[in-house]
């Protein structure tokens, strides 16, 4: 991704800035690696556990998989029957209903990878990748679930809180997002990503007819056999994780250094005002810094915060932890910029919706709050996930996920559609 993609449009003093900008960052926590070599190698060893413990197996079999669908048709298949529900809701091509519901269940950076890949195929444009993909970058359910809630937390029960401020705030955005205006995003280039323009056969027959059709010809467009198909997945998934597991590893190396060199008091101290100012404990800003540049770590943190030995008040600690998960922290936003770059992707929207999902889902949490009694020994439905179930059991969330947000697109989208109907009859009178 070239600077002035990443960026905008700048000028050359701009994009000279950018430059010595990164280029002084890194060579600052190179010297801090220098001077505390001990720091960086527990702080790298740590990522190196995390990524390989939680993130390889949760997202090298989606990533694997997304390829196999592409390859297959299914998006295609997918694209055409979500179409007339995606764009009353999104103004985004059925296609985007796949990458939703998968983004959804799988977690950051599955999302971007699809956009990425629906967008080299011509089956969404700039614009609307860059609003899938702020809309689809969101926490995993098993990590909500079982790492932050259970894990973190130890609350089964504030299960609803976090998962209804985090997922419904992303939803609320990518549905305001559908008034956003992009100079390059014409009428001309929203026309080339309907179902017609998929199909190839714009009234032809059902919708489910031209679904299937749309699926054969890509598949036949694709060319690949199975084993080809699958062997060039695995391939590409696992140059994918290797990238994805080096960028973890140096966020968390930098995240110790800056920590332990003091550099970050500074700003941990202005975000401590600022969450006073606005009603938070000003203990959660090491929480905040933590999360601005790696999730795990910020989550945990929000849940471990205390004033005077004891914890802070669980909804001031769940706030926090639904921002961290919003905002997704620097690594995983290296992580969709890297997914995305051959795209012309733009970073500054991408940057400025995440913290105003975070924003969101914070304030979500403290509607939300009063609707939920929590107990010191609140009764948890028999279905959530304990912290010792097996792999097995947490394995069915994502499945299970993605139906409900299919079903919720769904539900959504015939709404939408009979709204957009009832207005064009008044209109129309």
């Amino acid at each position: 991704m070239d600077i002035d993609t990443a960026n905008g449009k700048r000028g050359n003093g701009g994009s000279a800035a950018f430059v010595l900008g990164i280029g002084g960052t890194a060579l600052l926590i190179g010297g801090l690696a220098l001077a505390m070599p001990e720091v960086a190698l527990e702080a790298s060893l740590r990522g190196v556990k995390v990524w390989w413990e939680v993130l390889f197996p949760a997202l090298f079999p989606f990533f694997v998989l997304s390829e196999l669908l592409l390859g297959f048709g299914i998006v295609h298949l997918a694209g055409t029957l979500l179409d007339p529900l995606m764009r009353p809701l999104f103004r985004i091509p059925g296609a985007g209903g796949f990458v939703v519901a998968m983004g959804f269940a799988s977690g950051y950076p599955v999302g971007a990878r699809l956009t990425s890949r629906l967008m080299e195929q011509n089956l969404v444009n700039r614009a609307q990748g860059e609003r899938l993909v702020e809309m689809t970058t969101t926490s995993d359910p098993i990590f909500l679930i079982g790492a932050v809630s259970v894990g973190f937390f130890g609350r089964p029960e504030a299960v609803p809180v976090l998962a209804a401020a985090h997922y419904g705030g992303a939803m609320l955005l990518g549905i305001l997002g559908r008034w956003r205006k992009d100079p390059e995003e014409t009428g001309a280039i929203e026309s080339t990503t309907t179902s017609a323009a998929v199909t190839g056969h714009p009234r032809r027959g059902s919708r489910v007819r031209r679904a299937f059709s749309a699926m054969h010809e890509a598949r036949i467009a694709d060319g690949r056999p199975f084993g080809v198909l699958l062997q060039q997945s695995l391939q590409s998934s696992l140059a994918l994780m290797m990238i994805v597991g080096g960028l973890v590893v140096f966020f968390s190396a930098a995240l110790d250094l800056l920590l332990h060199s003091g550099l970050l008091a500074l700003f941990r101290d202005t975000v401590s005002w600022i969450l006073a100012a606005v009603g938070m404990p000003g203990e959660l800003s090491s929480s905040f810094v933590q999360g601005m540049f790696e999730v795990t770590l910020g989550a945990r943190a929000a849940a471990q915060t205390a004033d005077g030995g004891s914890l802070l008040p669980l909804v001031d600690r769940l706030a926090m932890a639904a921002f961290v998960l919003s905002w997704a922290g620097l690594s995983v936003h290296a992580q969709v910029a890297g997914l995305m770059s051959k795209t012309g992707w733009r970073y500054g929207p991408f940057a400025r919706t995440r913290f105003l999902h975070g924003v969101a889902a914070a304030a979500g949490v403290y509607l939300i709050w009063p609707l939920f009694r929590f107990g010191e020994a609140a009764s948890v439905p028999a279905w959530w996930p304990a912290a010792g179930d097996t792999p097995l059991t947490l394995a069915a969330w994502p499945p299970l996920m993605a139906a409900a947000v299919l079903s919720l697109l769904i539900a959504a989208g015939l709404a939408a559609r009979a709204a957009s109907s009832l207005k064009r009859r008044i209109l129309n009178k």
